[in-house]
């Protein structure tokens, strides 16, 4: 006969650990909840400041392939003349070849060639300008013609060394240009990263903000127009010399591109990265102050924030960033990619590196 045995009470440790981990758990999950809860959110200038960053990043980058598009477009231009050089000179030195050629073909024709033809034949040429300079025999009319060849043959081969050196420049810069595209592309993939991550909230917050912020500036930019329009006049003769300013010239330049959009790399006449604008800028007034922020922070004479003119160059951020003075402590610049040429105020660009008067 079968027995029946009740089944077994779980022991007492058994029921204390399942109770001890279902409390665990339920406390770890309340305190995530919590601590998501109280995770505090950026706030409009926090996130600004993060954005501002990212572009910050990437205005190195875009400098840093303007001078490497910069460096390119010279090292062409070399290499385009010194090919053009190596061209006429090999012309001059196979025409200057051919005379003591046709030189050789009639001695050879007459049945009496001097050792200085038999060199003429010969089919080194480095071998032939050689030894031909040491023959007594040679007439003083193919002496002075054997005498101008090894002298043009040397300058065409010093040509086509330095030719073949800037070539390897020129791929070497072509690289270095094609790595800070990538760079820069990297970068501004980061920025928008960034500002895809917001919430429609942030994202209004933020446009909102930086059109109020622009908006101010530009109010200030054109106090600063009036303010100076007031003081020319009262100051009778001396106003049309002041107005006609490199400074005021290129800041008057750069007013009419307002609104135009940031590409990095362009020099305008529509687009514009920062250092672009301000050399077409600085070109309308007949003054050349380079390509890149590295060629520009050298240009002019260097003036304390204090001493600052409409129309000096303002350099942010190193040497990552520049924009013209407006007056009223703000800058006409072209930010970033995204957005356009515009005013803004000289205290939310970034960290000021260096001020130049042209």
């Amino acid at each position: 006969m079968a027995s029946h045995r009740r089944p077994k009470t779980p022991g007492r440790a058994r029921i204390t650990v399942l109770t001890a981990a279902a409390a665990t758990t339920v406390a770890l999950s309340a305190t995530a909840a919590q601590s998501a809860q109280a995770a505090p959110k950026q706030t409009t200038a926090e996130l600004k400041a993060q954005i501002d960053k990212l572009n910050s990043d990437a205005d190195t980058a875009v400098q840093q392939y303007d001078k490497a598009q910069s460096d390119q477009q010279t090292l062409q231009k070399q290499v385009n003349t010194l090919q053009d050089q190596v061209a006429r000179q090999q012309a001059s030195v196979t025409a200057k070849a051919s005379a003591l050629g046709a030189v050789a073909s009639a001695q050879y024709r007459s049945g009496a060639i001097d050792p200085s033809v038999q060199l003429m034949l010969s089919s080194d040429p480095t071998e032939y300008l050689n030894s031909a300079s040491a023959q007594s025999q040679i007439t003083s009319s193919q002496s002075n013609m054997l005498a101008e060849l090894k002298t043009e043959q040397s300058t065409l081969n010093n040509e086509k060394s330095e030719a073949e050196t800037k070539l390897k420049a020129l791929d070497a810069t072509s690289k270095q240009l094609a790595a800070s595209k990538a760079s820069v592309q990297k970068k501004l993939a980061a920025a928008q990263a960034k500002l895809d991550s917001l919430t429609a909230a942030q994202a209004a917050a933020l446009k909102a903000a930086n059109a109020a912020a622009a908006e101010k500036a530009a109010a200030a930019a054109s106090s600063s127009s009036s303010s100076s329009s007031s003081s020319s006049s009262a100051s009778g003769s001396s106003s049309s010399k002041a107005g006609d300013s490199v400074e005021a010239i290129a800041y008057a330049a750069a007013q009419t591109k307002l609104g135009d959009a940031y590409v990095y790399g362009a020099t305008g006449p529509n687009t514009f990265d920062c250092s672009g604008l301000t050399q077409w800028a600085y070109a309308q007034a007949g003054v050349a102050i380079g390509r890149t922020t590295y060629d520009q922070i050298n240009a002019g004479t260097a003036v304390t924030r204090a001493n600052l003119q409409v129309g000096d160059l303002v350099f942010f951020n190193g040497d990552s960033h520049v924009g013209i003075y407006a007056g009223n402590n703000t800058v006409l610049h072209a930010p970033h990619t995204g957005t356009v040429v515009k005013y803004e105020s000289i205290d939310t660009i970034g960290s000021i590196y260096a001020m130049r008067h042209i």
